[in-house]
């Protein structure tokens, strides 16, 4: 397992993953929290969900015993991306091959909360990281997906659904709601994501604004160079570390399937062919890169986040305080949960409703 470590200054020998550490006030100075963070850029394990649960296990002890902190998992992780899959699927055409892919795919996805959630957390204990996961998640047989947040403590904290797939992902994935865009106040920093192309949403990257999120991850299967434009604008623009986590993947990590259609960039039909080219990246709110991006292969993107440089970044500009103009604009953010269906029960009163006697 190849791993490689971008960021060229890396601390000595103290436990980062135990305590903040902070710089020695000077005069007009505070303490400057900073924290570590960790993407792992790897590809799934297709059509066995163990194995990639061990897989992500053997990265994030990896991560831990370099002092990480935060550990982020890019989109689909768990699950798989179905990069190239059509699942049969075209205009008035359906298939037997396509359902059954469909079926195979459905199996590798995890119910949250479930049995792989409670494992996840508990490498998050073990680990003492907190941890940023990328699921496919199966409720019934609608499959969505899914960031999951844990707690270095190896709380499960809770989940953000994709609120928008993406073309062909509209046909086999469901579609989130607001009542899972959180942002958790930890005490690493305000912790959020949002999923692939959802960053290119300005309304939702304003929610997350709005609440105050100050760690971006930004889990994704866009392995482009205009990519890194887009998570540049975002760090800029948020005011926020943006930690862009994308799979690293060659032909032979997915299983032989006649009707995949890989990408156009890569016509080479061998199995060493590249077919997601990772660019894991991290940015800083002043918009320099910390670490990253590798196209090169599957490893660690890790870098040391000055969480200072989080309000050195907002004295110009700060898009939902002092440069925004409430007066003019205003967003709306529908919270509540939607369901399909909603059950009403008749609730049966436990004493006579009949009227009271006069005594």
């Amino acid at each position: 397992m190849n791993i490689t470590n971008l960021q060229s200054d890396k601390p000595g020998t103290e436990d980062m993953a135990t305590a903040p550490k902070a710089t020695t006030p000077g005069p007009c100075d505070f303490p400057s929290t900073i924290v570590r963070a960790t993407i792992v850029q790897a590809s799934t394990v297709y059509n066995d969900t163990p194995k990639t649960i061990e897989k992500a296990g053997e990265f994030i002890a990896q991560a831990a015993a370099d002092g990480a902190q935060l550990v982020v998992f890019p989109e689909a992780y768990i699950g798989g991306y179905p990069r190239g899959y059509r699942f049969g699927i075209g205009v008035g055409v359906h298939n037997e091959a396509g359902r059954d892919c469909f079926r195979k795919y459905h199996a590798s996805a995890i119910v949250v909360p479930g049995p792989e959630v409670d494992t996840l957390a508990e490498m998050a204990r073990k680990n003492k990281v907190y941890l940023v996961m990328g699921a496919m998640e199966k409720d019934g047989y609608t499959l969505y997906c899914t960031a999951l947040f844990f707690s270095s403590e190896g709380r499960f904290l809770g989940k953000h659904r994709k609120v928008m797939p993406t073309s062909l992902e509209r046909c086999i994935w469901g579609y989130g709601d607001g009542s899972t865009i959180p942002v958790y106040d930890t005490p690493l920093g305000k912790l959020g994501a949002a999923i692939c192309w959802e960053n290119r949403m300005p309304l939702l990257r304003t929610s997350l604004y709005g609440k105050g999120i100050e760690l971006y991850c930004a889990p994704t299967a866009d392995g482009s160079k205009e990519w890194q434009s887009s998570m540049m604008h975002i760090a800029i623009e948020g005011g926020c570390f943006v930690m862009s986590a994308c799979q690293f993947c060659v032909r032979k990590d997915f299983p032989d399937h006649a009707d995949y259609l890989f990408t156009d960039w890569y016509p080479e039909q061998h199995q060493e062919a590249i077919v997601s080219q990772g660019g894991s990246v991290i940015i800083s709110p002043l918009g320099k890169i910390l670490a990253g991006p590798n196209f090169e292969s599957e490893g660690l993107i890790t870098a040391d986040l000055d969480l200072g440089d989080i309000a050195r970044a907002k004295l110009y500009f700060d898009v939902v305080g002092h440069y925004s103009r409430p007066d003019i604009f205003n967003l709306r953010v529908n919270e509540n949960q939607n369901k399909p269906v909603t059950f009403v029960s008749k609730s049966v009163k436990a004493e006579d409703d009949s009227e009271p006697q006069n005594k």
